[in-house]
């Protein structure tokens, strides 16, 4: 969750809640903590549940729509069937991608001769670069 936060925007974050919270900002932390601790044991209790209702061993990532169904509903062969003509186009569409980014790197590598690249046979020495000293 918080893995894109570079240490100073912690940091940022913790005054800004101690300024906002102030000598409280110890029972608002613990009041959290509490919240998620009965989120995650009312989670438990709910697959607990239903794993006895189904009659199947449940997790939480199974509640997911397209997990429980593939889990539970599909057997290998009904996947395979499904994805097999959506496999055709998936593939013709990552060979004409490939093929474009392919074409635009020849492009950009003949429009911009100081990349590395095949020269061509007849090429011209690459411009000079002016300066702001050449010019003055």
């Amino acid at each position: 969750m918080f893995e894109n936060l570079n240490v100073w925007e912690v940091g940022a974050l913790l005054l800004l809640a101690l300024l906002i919270f102030g000598d409280r900002l110890p029972v608002v932390i613990s009041d959290g903590l509490r919240m998620v601790r009965n989120l995650r044991t009312m989670a438990r209790s709910a697959t607990t549940d239903l794993s006895k209702e189904l009659g199947t061993d449940i997790q939480l990532e199974d509640l997911h729509p397209k997990a429980f169904i593939r889990k539970h509903l599909l057997s290998e062969e009904d996947e395979q069937a499904i994805r097999k003509p959506l496999q055709g186009v998936y593939d013709g569409l990552r060979a004409d991608v490939t093929g474009v980014h392919d074409e635009l790197k020849d492009v950009a590598n003949a429009a911009d001769p100081r990349r590395p690249g095949p020269a061509p046979a007849s090429a011209a020495p690459a411009p000079r670069a002016v300066s702001y000293d050449d010019v003055t």
